[in-house]
């Protein structure tokens, strides 16, 4: 991309500050800088998709203020990041215009669902090694199909369009068709509306590699199941790759025909797990730097410890702590982190109630053989100030209580303490962390 700034972007810079938050402006604009300012555009370079989309989204009319006041002229504005060894563009809207997208498509599949940004860990290493290896032999392998199960939420999309992403880069010449199970029904259905069927079904046999996403859909649906039949022969039999995605293993989907479930069974049946915690922390740094974030390792892990369920949540409270300290105007610290992951925590229930801080005292105090006084106490023996932290992690993780109450409640403490014990507490190891496994049990999780 040509270069020639004139200074305009650095002077709309010192506009803007006046206008956001100190923690908005590092967030979003400090590393941002215009490269290019010819053909009556100004072209400002952005670390990273997430930002050029945070800042159409959120900032768009303060920046095309700032535009015309420095230019005192409409100025096209273009938000440029890189991608593959060149630049994808977002335009901002002008003061009567909506924010439109400009970029390069790549058809059906997400441009961010490639190998390249998906972590790698022991909880999926066999799946993305017969992904890679499908990608790199399409319908070559003995793994046709190719079947990645997994809960919701743990990549099981991300790796199926990694496959496609990879074919089409690498061979030009093949055809790969992705969709979902609900986008195949609503097309196959379509087809018989309009009566255009043999196109559908041309559509999907011209095929060289198919990318069928979240198969537990097919559940009861024998037209369906009847179409897909025959165009899995079809595709099966000219040696074309299959690649099929879904929660549950073929044999559990309620309603399967017995000739579709022996052919899902046919090639390689390959599962995700949850993702360990060191991966949790890697999955959220390659998140960070891919959006052009920089968080400190503290905070990664605070998150990483907290979240368990799957990637996706993982991500969504990545995306949460950040828009918070933006709107907020506050920096990223332990105790924000720990606020907010506390906000979108769902309380747990047990017997149709929410868990209390007194139900967690009184479990921790009964279980480790420590009184609810001592534990509320001063008193800091080893056995009573591990009971405390247990009793502090576990309010804070199962009743999305703030911090500064939990730390009232124990003792008038300080919310220090409560965040000292939520980093603690999931770093033990052995009989400290089957204690903690067990309480939780004890409380219904």
């Amino acid at each position: 991309m040509s270069t020639y700034s004139t200074g305009i972007w650095q002077k709309c810079l010192q506009i803007i500050a006046t206008q956001v938050n100190p923690q908005s402006f590092r967030t979003w604009f400090e590393q941002s800088f215009e490269i290019d300012s010819s053909d009556n555009t100004l072209t400002i370079e952005v670390k990273s998709q997430f930002i050029a989309e945070w800042l159409t989204t959120n900032y768009n009319s303060i920046i095309i203020n700032a535009v015309q006041t420095v230019v005192e002229n409409d100025m096209p504005v273009v938000l440029a990041y890189p991608k593959n060894h060149g630049y994808e563009h977002i335009s901002l809207a002008s003061s009567k215009e909506h924010a439109r997208t400009v970029r390069d498509k790549q058809g059906h599949l997400n441009p961010r669902y490639t190998f390249d940004s998906f972590v790698v860990g022991e909880f999926n290493r066999l799946a993305f090694m017969s992904a890679m290896a499908v990608a790199e032999s399409p319908g070559k392998t003995k793994y046709n199909p190719l079947y990645i199960q997994g809960g919701v939420g743990l990549g099981k999309t991300h790796l199926i369009q990694a496959i496609g992403h990879f074919i089409e880069q690498n061979y030009p010449e093949k055809i790969v068709r992705y969709v979902s199970t609900e986008r195949f029904t609503d097309r196959f259905i379509n087809s018989l509306i309009n009566k255009t069927t043999s196109r559908f079904r041309e559509y999907y046999r011209s095929a060289d590699v198919l990318l069928i996403d979240d198969v537990q859909f097919f559940s009861g649906k024998e037209g369906i199941q009847n179409e897909f039949f025959h165009l899995f022969n079809a595709l099966h039999q000219r040696g074309q790759q299959i690649v099929l995605t879904s929660d549950i293993p073929p044999s559990r989907i309620k309603g399967l025909e017995d000739r579709l479930l022996s052919r899902f069974q046919w090639g390689l049946i390959v599962d995700m797990q949850l993702p360990e915690f060191e991966s949790r922390v890697a999955i959220l740094r390659k998140k960070a730097e891919a959006d052009g974030i920089e968080l400190p390792d503290e905070i990664l892990s605070l998150i990483a410890q907290s979240i368990t369920s799957n990637i996706r949540e993982l991500e969504g409270t990545l995306i949460r702590l950040l828009a918070y300290a933006s709107i907020q105007g506050k920096d990223i610290t332990p105790e924000l982190t720990m606020d907010v992951i506390g906000q979108y925590t769902r309380p747990m229930l047990q017997m149709g109630r929410k868990i209390t801080l007194e139900d967690i005292l009184n479990i921790v105090s009964e279980y480790i053989g420590v009184s609810t006084e001592q534990i509320r106490g001063k008193r800091r023996t080893k056995n009573v100030a591990l009971a405390r932290q247990i009793a502090m992690y576990l309010s804070r993780k199962f009743t999305g209580s703030s911090l500064k109450h939990i730390g009232q409640f124990f003792g008038g403490r300080d919310h220090s303490t409560v965040v000292h014990a939520c980093k603690k507490i999931p770093k033990y190891k052995g009989e400290v962390e089957r204690i903690v496994t067990q309480i939780e049990n004890k409380l219904g999780k």
